[in-house]
């Protein structure tokens, strides 16, 4: 696709963007690995007026992310674990570069954690109050809490490769609605979901 097509399709309900305060998200996969077209289309959005959201892993060169960064206005970051072996052992690379992509973001655009929480590996309350303190020092807008589902599983079962977490299940509702509330006492808006 082109960036016209992709744009055309967006601004058909640009009436609605401009009543709700909505605009474009562009998500993945990762967005930051196709980052010319990203930012062409990110670029030709902002010419039109709309609120523009990237949503990354941050897994990439900063000089990347600061050509992206350009015409972004808010910044969804997704923490997959803070302990650089544990994210090695679920994700397959360490997170340095990626936390420190991260405290680079926060410092020049507004930005919103997500944490797909998963039962027993980053759900603890000890493990969600190091993440506060990391929001709070950088400024976050927002925490989101995206609870574990089975997605992933079949996903790596369909492209023949074995599943990292096999352990990996569901918090349960009444844990994940704890956690939103103890964020929201540290003084961070919270969500569920989204």
């Amino acid at each position: 696709m082109e960036v016209k097509e992709v744009l055309d399709e967006v601004m058909s309900d640009k009436d609605f963007y401009r009543n709700s305060g909505g605009g474009i998200t562009v998500s993945g996969g990762e967005p930051l690995s196709q980052v010319r077209f990203v930012s062409k289309l990110l670029e030709a959005s902002k010419k039109e007026g709309l609120h523009t959201t990237l949503d990354t892993s941050g897994l990439a060169p900063w000089e990347k992310m600061e050509q992206v960064l350009r015409f972004v206005d808010l910044v969804l970051f997704d923490i997959k674990h803070l302990d650089s072996h544990e994210h090695k052992r679920v994700t397959g690379v360490e997170n340095e570069l990626i936390l420190e992509n991260l405290k680079k973001v926060a410092r020049i655009k507004d930005v919103w954690l997500r944490l797909p929480l998963i039962a027993d590996f980053d759900d603890s309350e000890e493990y969600i109050r190091r993440v506060v303190l990391l929001g709070k020092d950088l400024g976050v807008k927002k925490i989101s809490l995206l609870p574990y589902h089975e997605g992933g599983r079949s996903k790596s079962e369909q492209i023949g490769r074995p599943y990292p977490i096999p352990e990996a299940k569901t918090p349960g509702d009444e844990h994940v609605n704890y956690l939103k509330e103890l964020i929201e006492k540290e003084g961070i808006k919270a969500s569920i979901g989204n």
